[in-house]
Parts: C-alpha cells; structure tokens; sequence
C-alpha cells in the first residue's frame, strides 16, 4: 500500500510531452486498486481538461509514481530539486487551510529555483495575495521521493501482443 499518482501525457512528433491530466492521493492505497482508480480519474476528470477521447490515446503516455519517504522539514528550502517532490500546506488570504504538490521531477523540467517552485506551488493551491519571504516562510513543507514508471501506448500494444 502506498500513495501514488497517474500522469497522463500527449505524445508530440517530436517527442516532447505535455501534460493531458495528473491526479494522484496522499493516501496510501493498494496498488492494484489505486492504479484503476487514478488512471481512470487522471484521465476522465482532471479539472484542467477535458475528457481523454479514445482518439488521443494512441498518442498517449502513462505514467505512475509510488510515493515514498515523507518527511516534514522545519526549513522550506530543505528539499532537492529533481529529487524531492514537495507537498506544502499553507493559509490563504482568507485563513482557509489550502494545500498542492509537485512530484519530484516537475521543478527540474521547467528549469524552476526553489523560491520559483514554491511561489507556483501557493499559486496553484490557489493564494492569490502578494507573495514574500514572509508568506514562503509560513508555508508548511513535506517532501518525499518517488519510484515512477511510464508506458506509451505503442508500448503498452507491444506488451499486450507478447502477452
């Protein structure tokens, strides 16, 4: 049992690949039963897109991240990029409890600092006032690492023929 995300990605010619959903859980799950579960719900309910068809999917990629080694650290800058996934918790304008995550590999491909990653990652768990070394230091930090494994469809095809 362990927490884990789906990331599902496009394919292009060049065989650069852009984000088409990615939705995962803290939660520690059974693997078998989380991998359905996300891969369904990464695919056919990520807010930032529509549906998957089954048009796109043969240019389509997978991939699954196992998260593991949590730990809280009492610095927010005590985290490697490429190395750490960071999950912050932090207070929004409003006092509301707000939290978001990147996976470890995020911040190294888009070539984002530390102070860059943090100020996205309260940007995208939705703080919308000013943000200062005042507001960065407030943030609630827990890193972690994670085992991840990505098929393509032409690749998840040659699997299934051999099978």
């Amino acid at each position: 049992m362990l927490p884990l995300f789906v990331t599902w990605n496009t394919v292009r010619s060049s065989g650069e690949l852009r984000l088409r959903g990615c939705i995962g859980t803290f939660t520690a799950q059974p693997i078998q039963e989380g991998l359905k579960e996300f891969a369904l719900t990464s695919a056919l309910r990520d807010s930032r897109f529509a549906a998957i068809t089954r048009r796109e999917v043969p240019k389509l990629s997978c991939s699954v991240s196992l998260l593991t080694n949590f730990e809280k650290v009492t610095n927010v800058m005590d985290w490697e990029i490429g190395v750490h996934g960071v999950w912050i918790e932090f207070q929004d304008t409003y006092g509301h409890r707000r939290t978001a995550t990147y996976l470890p590999e995020i911040a190294a491909e888009q070539g984002w600092s530390k102070i860059e990653t943090l100020d996205s990652l309260l940007r995208k768990g939705g703080y919308t006032g000013r943000i200062t070394d005042a507001v960065r230091y407030a943030i609630k930090v827990t890193r972690y690492r994670s085992e991840k494994a990505s098929l393509s469809y032409p690749e998840y095809l040659k699997l299934h023929s051999e099978a």
